[in-house]
């Protein structure tokens, strides 16, 4: 590696931090002996779960606290790294505590209406090839890619670097590279094996380098020069090129047509490129790179020195004692990274991604996301702090992962991870048998739109133009904020030990402390903003009895980067009275105007993250527009709203996808959302992840737990999953819970064994989940719901009949007369009325090509 300035800053402020001299925070020198003893070189699952008995053992309360605790469960104090907090209904110990608001008759049936949907008929799913059969001679210049073909003699393997460009990587293991004007077999891909092709006529192709060198033969051989063409021509006797593996067998499943209902588990919350998050110094590798697996999946920097122990924010995450260090080895061993907790380390890399793909994941939002303060805290940076810039920079890199993909499965659109824009264009996509990858958006200063001592940042025309590039740039899921306020909504805070930290960040973005007061009493217990100490004192020495920060809390980023470089003399903040706390920043008149336009835009909204006020009053604004006849779409992506908001969110026909966190508290959760459903829609369900978003991952439930995973087992559509193989590290869900996303596959099959009886059911409902998110997504379109299910969008027979004219293509046919009831292969399945209000089904048939053919009434053949 060459030696930049930027190396240099970075390797020396982790020599600081191994020698425990760092002073910009509270880092303080690792204890005696810590220097020469072994490292963490294995995550040890098993040690975690017994520290965390202990934890349970020793509840503590905030100074100050303890009345508000005693409002809360048994009032005695809550554990922060307590598994409970991740795996609650909402992501906080406290609001996740409150009651059901609902009766035990409404949420039976609600159970039943959601068991009477899983009885309605499946729709026909088919395996679809993973890419086109590759023929003798390469048809293009994209065809080659992963293939074995001969050149000039030399059995090659084609690994693509890009669409249309290919490293030659010999049985030995070495690459054809350049070397001058000759040519050689090297160790290491570098600029110099990187060829892009050429076709030169049928079957013939060219290979030329970035800066002009051409392959041509010689009489030994190769060398470089003038472009000579090549014959190309498959053959075996190559050697694979090393990646990760998916260890998934059978083809990924499509529909019989483009339009018909899709089956698939669907992730809202994931956080696909936050390698260049707070700076692109903060998260170690990206999730693909050129050269593959060996040049991603490589420690920091600063994680490399000193066996590790320069790594002090990844010690502090995991709960450990700055300058413990760990094994930094990542490609082939991975002893000690990626594991659930280890949240400096990359998890979506494509290839554990490409596992869930083939497993059964058919919608997966990729957030955007930035937070300004963090990231001129954090010392190390690459990129712009701006939250725009930002976002711009993460939305060119997904645009980048898509190409890279396609690369590796034959051409342009050939990949199986697809950008989509709408949910028409998604449901083509996944009866592809693809991916449907959601652009989202999540920063704490949205649009650039901040607020500064009361006063916003921005105006109305300078918000909508910016809202305007977002949808250009494809972003189709958004949060109004995350950590601070701004100038559309308060926030909710954070509780804990990292509370008293997000609110002095919040002075230094807006001017301001969170305005925290005692919530009103008319609110039910469980609908409040996150507990704020009373007295926050020295933000470089917490009161005393507070306790270390845990890596289990949620978003401990922010606490751990705060305390490592963030000791900034900001002014104490105000002594809040006692809790429940409600930030008293609601919804602002821009933050409404906003709501309106991400309708008119066709965004969803995802009211997590915003103070109860303010999420409240954005509830009420949707729920009035609804009314009016305005299309309206929501969609609560990981637990970061109140349980008081998601029943609003199912009357509204929206989608809830609660934070998956471990197997056995996400049953829990599966088991009390079925109580709140509207029997208006579809259900389904999904899960937030919220990888690479510093958020724990599920912990394993130990190799003895009842009910393990056994290996192979079966997914969705018969497709046969084995232990997911990195290198020479093999996963095992039961010892290393979701230590990378290509575990989410292992988790889906460990959360049915958990559930017991319940696992089929909820295994249904977690493949109904793309299906759930795409009729959200349609009605946020204009379409309307459906007749079966709506009474009142029924029309007469005569006139349903009438309006479903011949020739029409489905989106327009949904735009006149509404999603079906059922969308079966070429049927879609409606109801009108007789005279009376008798319900009547009527079949719409479809052609090959989605236009109208015929309409009956009755059942439909499919």
């Amino acid at each position: 590696m060459t030696t930049t300035p930027r190396h240099l800053q970075r390797t020396v402020l982790s020599l600081l931090a191994a020698c425990g001299l760092l002073v910009g925070g509270v880092l303080s020198a690792a204890p005696s002996g810590s220097g020469s003893g072994p490292l963490p070189s294995t995550y040890d699952a098993e040690a975690r779960q017994r520290a965390e008995v202990v934890a349970e053992r020793r509840p503590h309360t905030h100074p100050g606290q303890a009345a508000s605790a005693a409002a809360f469960g048994d009032g005695h104090g809550h554990v922060h790294n307590d598994p409970t907090t991740k795996n609650a209904i909402s992501r906080s110990g406290e609001a996740a505590q409150g009651p059901d608001r609902t009766t035990p008759a409404q949420r039976a049936a609600s159970r039943a209406r959601v068991a009477a949907q899983r009885t309605l008929r499946e729709p026909r799913l088919v395996g679809v090839p993973l890419r086109s059969k590759r023929r003798l001679v390469p048809e293009d210049v994209y065809a080659m890619a992963g293939g074995c073909y001969r050149l000039g003699g030399q059995s090659l393997t084609f690994q693509a670097t890009g669409l249309g460009s290919y490293l030659l990587y010999a049985p030995d293991r070495t690459f054809l590279a350049a070397s001058g004007a000759g040519a050689t077999w090297a160790a290491a891909p570098s600029p110099e094996s990187d060829w892009t092709v050429r076709q030169a006529g049928t079957g013939r192709f060219t290979f030329t380098l970035a800066d002009g060198r051409a392959l041509r033969r010689t009489s030994g051989g190769f060398a470089t020069g003038a472009a000579e063409s090549f014959a190309l021509r498959r053959t075996d006797g190559c050697t694979a090129f090393p990646e990760v593996e998916t260890n998934v067998s059978g083809r990924p499943f499509g529909g019989v047509t483009p339009f018909q209902e899709v089956r698939g588990y669907v992730d809202p919350h994931v956080h696909g490129q936050t390698h260049e998050f707070l700076g692109g110094r903060v998260i170690c590798s990206p999730p693909f790179h050129k050269y593959g697996a060996a040049a991603a999946l490589v420690d920091c920097p600063d994680h490399q020195v000193a066996d590790g122990r320069g790594a002090a924010l990844e010690d502090v995450l995991a709960g450990r004692t700055p300058g413990s260090g760990h094994d930094p080895v990542g490609w082939p061993t991975f002893s000690y990274w990626p594991n659930p907790h280890s949240l400096t380390h990359q998890q979506v890399y494509y290839k554990w991604l490409e596992r869930s793909w083939r497993a059964g994941l058919r919608i997966h939002t990729s957030l955007l996301t930035e937070n300004h303060i963090l990231c001129t805290i954090y010392p190390l940076k690459k990129n712009s702090c701006d939250d725009r810039d930002a976002v711009r920079l993460q939305a060119t890199d997904m645009r980048a992962m898509q190409d890279y993909i396609d690369a590796q499965y034959g051409g342009p659109g050939r990949g199986w991870y697809r950008i989509v824009t709408d949910p028409f264009e998604a449901r083509r996509v996944i009866n592809q048998g693809k991916l449907a990858v959601v652009m989202g958006m999540e920063t704490s200063v949205p649009l650039g739109c901040n607020v500064q001592l009361g006063r916003p940042t921005c105006t109305e025309e300078q918000m909508l133009a910016e809202l305007a590039e977002m949808k250009k740039l494809g972003v189709s899921q958004m949060e109004l904020t995350n950590k601070f306020d701004n100038a559309f909504t308060g926030v909710a805070g954070d509780a804990g030990t990292i509370g008293p930290l997000t609110n002095s960040a919040n002075f230094l973005s807006t001017g301001s402390f969170l305005r925290m007061q005692t919530c009103p009493t008319t609110y039910a217990p469980g609908t409040e903003d996150r507990l704020q100490s009373p007295n926050l004192g020295d933000l470089g020495s917490p009161p005393q009895g507070t306790p270390p920060l845990e890596a289990a809390q949620q978003d401990a980023i922010f606490g751990a980067i705060w305390k490592l470089f963030g000791d900034l003399g900001v002014q104490p903040a105000p002594i809040y009275p006692r809790g429940p706390h409600c930030n008293q920043l609601g919804l602002s008149p821009l933050g409404k105007r906003l709501i309106s336009a991400m309708i008119d835009s066709r965004i969803l909204f995802d009211p997590d993250h915003m103070s109860v006020a303010g999420r409240n009053a954005a509830l009420d604004y949707l729920e009035e527009q609804q009314a009016a006849g305005r299309p309206v779409g929501v969609v609560s992506s990981h637990s970061w709203s109140t349980p008081d908001a998601y029943p609003r969110i199912y009357r509204l026909g929206g989608f809830v996808a609660p934070y998956a966190g471990d197997s056995t508290g996400f049953v829990e959760k599966w088991r009390q959302h079925l109580g709140w459903t509207d029997e208006r829609f579809y259900f389904g369900f999904g899960f937030g992840s919220d990888m690479n978003g510093f958020g724990a991952q599920g912990d394993p439930r130990g190799a003895g737990a009842p009910a393990p995973v056994t290996y192979p087992f079966t997914g969705l559509n018969g497709v046969s999953i084995s232990q997911q193989r990195s290198g020479e590290r093999v996963f095992d869900i039961n010892t290393d819970g979701v230590a990378h996303y290509g575990l989410y596959a292992d988790w889906v099959e460990d959360v049915e064994h958990v559930a017991g009886t319940d696992g089929a059911a909820l295994g249904a409902d977690l493949g109904r989940g793309a299906e759930a998110y795409l009729q959200t997504w349609e009605r946020s379109w204009g379409v309307a719901p459906d007749s079966c299910r709506n009474p009142d969008q029924r029309r007469s027979v005569r006139a349903f009949t009438r309006a479903a004219g011949t020739g029409l293509r489905v989106r327009a046919l949904m735009q006149r007369v509404g999603q079906p009831w059922q969308r079966l292969g070429r049927e879609f399945t409606y109801c009108a009325r007789k005279p009376g209000k008798q319900r009547v089904l009527m079949t719409v048939e479809l052609s090959r090509a989605g236009k109208v053919t015929g309409v009956r009434s009755g059942v439909g053949r499919s």
